[in-house]
C-alpha cells in the first residue's frame, strides 16, 4: 500500500520540512492550562458515519478496509490532496466531537495517538502551517473531549504534539496566503498558546498577526471583496472563539479585533434567511446548522445593517419570510475566481424552509458542476438568449465580461416593502437592460414580482434591433427561472390553474404570473458542500421573446387562503435532536 501522504509529500516546501522537524525535536514539557468550552460541531450524521469506518472528505467517499475496521483515514489509500488536508485537518474531530459518547472518543484518541505515532516526528502532508493551525484549533477546541480519561502516558504524548506544533506554527504562519486562510492559522496558534503551558509567548505575536490578516480581508463596512457570504461568516467564527478565548484567559482582545466583530454582525444579520442560515450566492452555502445565531448571539450586536442592504445583496422580511436578491456584479480579479453570474437572483425562505434557492456552488463535486453551478441559468433569476450576465473568460476561472452598472432601492410603505434592481449584463449584445421589481406583503403572506426588459437608450434600441429583437415572429427568447428546494413538492392546483408548492411542513404557497410567458415545471439540481452527487430537484421556468423595446412578465408568490399565520413546524425533526446531547 502506498505511505499515507506519499503524492503530496514531495508539494511540502522544503523550509517546512525543516522546521517541522526541528519542532519535532524539540524538548517540550508542557500541559493544558485549562481546558477551554467545546466548539465548532460537526454534523452527527458524519460521526455515525466515521464510526462505522465510512469517510466523506472533500466530495470523496472512502470505506475502512473490513479486515481494520476502526482504521484512521490516512491508513486508507488517500485519492487526491482535498481528502488528505481534510483528514490532516482533523475534520474528523468536530465529527466524532458531535457524538460526544464513549465509542466516539475512544476512536478519536485512537486516531490521535496513531497520527502522532505516524506523523509526530515531522513528517508526511499536515506538516503545512494552513493545516497545522486547522489542527490546533480542532483539538483545542474539543481538548475536554479528546483528553478526558486518557491515559498519562496518552495525556503527555497528545500534550507535547501540540506544544511542538505551536512552536512551528509559530515560526511559519506568516507563510500562509493571506485572506481566510491566514485568520484561521493565527486563530489557531492563539487559542493552543492561550490553552497550554509553555506556549505563552506566542499569544502576542498571534494576536498581532490576526488583527493585521483582518485588516487585510475585511472591509471597514464588515464585507469581504469575494461576496461570499459563508466565507464571511468563516471570518467572524473564527474572530469570536478567539475573543472567547482571549476571555477565558482573563487576556484583551486587540481595537482590531473587535472592531471586525462589530462591522460584521450586521451585515450577516442582512445575509441570514429566516431559518437560521445564509443565502447561497457567491460561491458560498447555508453554512453549519445553528452557528450563524449561535455566533451572532456572543457578538452582542443585534442590529442588521441599515436599509436591507450589505455586501452588495439586498433582503427583505416580513411574517417570517426571507427574501434575499444578489444586488450588485460579481467580484472581480482574484477575488472573481469563484465568483457566480446570479446578478438580480433571489432566494425565498418560509419559516425553517427554503422555498426558492440558487442551485449552489457544486464545492467538493467536479469541475464541471462547479462551473455549471456558477452560472446564471443555477440561479432564480432571468437568463437572455441563453447567456448568463456575466460571462465567463477564455483562460481563466473568472468573467470577461460583466454587469457594470447594478442599481437597487428598497422602500416601505403600509402594504409592504419593495425592492427595485436592475442590471445592464445585457446591454452591450442586445441593448437590453434587466429590471426586477419585488413586492413583499406586510404580514408575509404574498410576494409579487415583475422582471422588466427595457431598451432605455436609442443606442440600446439600436443594438436590440441588430441583435433580432423587432424581427416578425423572433425577438431574443428569455426564460425566468425560479429553482424549488428538493423538498418542495409541485404540483398544478385544481382550483384557479395556479402552481401549488407544499413544504414539508404542509405549508402551502400558490405560484401564478400574467400568461404572456410559457410555463413549464423542469428538472433541476441541489448542489450541496459534503454530498458527492447533486440532489434532483424542480424548477419553474417562464419563457418567452422580448419583441419590443419593453417587455414585462408578472408573477407572485402567495401562501394558499387557508393557510395559517404560523405553521407547527416540526417535520424532519427526531425526538433524539429535541434532547440536550450528552458531550463525553
Amino acid at each position: 500500500m502506498t505511505h499515507p501522504g506519499s503524492r503530496r509529500s514531495a508539494g511540502v516546501g522544503t523550509v517546512n520540512r525543516i522546521h517541522a522537524r526541528l519542532a519535532a525535536r524539540a524538548r517540550i514539557e508542557t500541559a493544558f492550562i485549562f481546558y477551554p468550552d467545546p466548539r465548532g460541531f460537526g454534523p452527527v450524521e458524519r460521526g455515525k458515519a466515521l464510526m462505522a469506518g465510512d469517510f466523506l472528505f472533500a466530495g470523496t467517499e472512502i470505506s475502512a478496509p473490513e479486515t481494520d475496521p476502526d482504521a484512521a483515514p490516512w491508513r486508507v489509500e488517500v485519492p487526491d490532496a482535498g481528502f488528505s488536508d481534510a483528514v490532516q485537518g482533523f475534520d474528523w474531530l468536530e465529527d466524532l466531537a458531535a457524538l460526544g459518547d464513549k465509542p466516539a472518543r475512544l476512536r478519536a484518541q485512537g486516531w490521535m495517538r496513531d497520527w502522532i505515532d505516524l506523523y509526530g516526528r515531522g513528517g508526511g502532508p499536515g506538516w503545512t502551517p494552513l493545516l497545522t493551525g486547522r489542527r490546533l484549533l480542532r483539538c483545542i477546541n474539543h481538548s475536554q473531549f479528546l483528553m478526558r480519561k486518557a491515559s498519562a502516558e496518552d495525556s503527555a504524548a497528545i500534550s507535547t504534539s501540540l506544544g511542538r506544533q505551536v512552536l512551528f506554527l509559530g515560526r511559519r504562519w506568516h507563510k500562509v496566503p493571506p485572506g481566510l486562510p491566514r485568520v484561521e492559522a493565527l486563530t489557531g496558534l492563539l487559542c493552543a498558546a492561550l490553552s497550554l503551558h509553555g506556549a505563552e509567548g506566542f499569544v502576542a505575536p498571534a494576536q498581532t498577526g490576526l488583527e493585521s490578516a483582518i485588516a487585510d480581508l475585511v472591509t471597514a463596512d464588515g464585507t469581504l471583496a469575494s461576496r461570499n457570504p459563508e466565507d464571511l461568516l468563516k471570518v467572524f467564527t473564527l474572530l469570536i472563539w478567539a475573543l472567547t478565548a482571549l476571555e477565558e484567559a482573563d487576556s484583551p482582545a486587540l481595537p482590531g479585533h473587535l472592531a471586525a466583530i462589530r462591522a460584521i454582525a450586521p451585515v450577516l444579520r442582512t445575509l441570514r434567511h429566516s431559518d437560521g442560515t445564509l443565502a447561497r450566492f457567491q460561491g458560498g452555502e447555508r453554512g453549519v446548522n445553528g452557528r450563524l445565531d449561535r455566533m451572532l448571539a456572543a457578538s452582542g450586536v443585534s442590529l442588521p445593517s441599515p436599509q436591507g442592504r450589505a455586501m452588495g445583496f439586498a433582503r427583505l422580511g416580513a411574517g417570517r419570510v426571507s427574501v434575499i436578491l444578489d444586488a450588485a456584479p460579481p467580484a472581480r480579479g482574484r477575488e472573481g475566481a469563484h465568483a457566480h453570474a446570479s446578478t438580480l437572483a433571489m432566494e425565498i425562505t418560509s419559516g425553517r424552509r427554503p422555498l426558492v434557492v440558487s442551485c449552489g456552488s457544486g464545492e467538493g463535486m467536479s469541475a464541471d458542476w462547479q462551473r455549471a453551478g456558477r452560472s446564471t441559468p443555477s440561479h432564480s433569476t432571468l437568463i437572455l438568449d441563453g447567456k448568463s450576465s456575466s460571462q465567463f473568460a477564455t483562460r481563466s476561472d473568472g468573467f470577461a465580461h460583466m454587469p457594470r452598472h447594478v442599481q437597487a432601492e428598497i422602500t416601505t410603505s403600509p402594504e409592504g416593502t419593495r425592492l427595485e434592481a436592475s442590471h445592464d449584463g445585457y446591454v452591450r449584445d442586445y441593448g437590453l437592460t434587466h429590471a426586477r421589481l419585488l413586492d413583499l406583503s406586510f404580514d408575509g403572506r404574498a410576494m409579487g414580482g415583475e422582471d422588466m426588459l427595457l431598451a432605455l437608450a436609442d443606442r440600446d434600441k439600436k443594438r436590440f434591433d441588430r441583435a433580432g429583437g423587432q424581427a416578425a415572429d423572433l425577438g431574443i427568447p428569455y426564460k425566468i427561472r425560479f429553482h424549488l428546494h428538493p423538498e418542495v413538492e409541485a404540483a398544478p392546483d385544481a382550483d384557479d390553474g395556479a402552481l401549488r408548492l407544499t413544504l414539508p411542513s404542509g405549508e402551502t404557497w400558490l405560484f401564478r404570473y400574467d400568461g404572456q410567458a410559457g410555463q413549464e415545471v423542469e428538472a433541476s439540481v441541489f448542489l450541496e458542500k459534503g454530498r458527492i452527487r447533486p440532489r434532483s430537484c424542480k424548477q419553474l421556468v417562464l419563457s418567452g421573446r422580448a419583441m419590443g423595446y419593453a417587455t414585462r412578465i408578472r408573477w407572485s408568490f402567495a401562501k394558499a387562503p387557508n393557510m395559517p399565520v404560523a405553521t407547527r413546524d416540526l417535520a424532519g425533526i427526531e425526538a433524539d435532536d429535541l434532547k440536550m446531547p450528552e458531550l463525553f
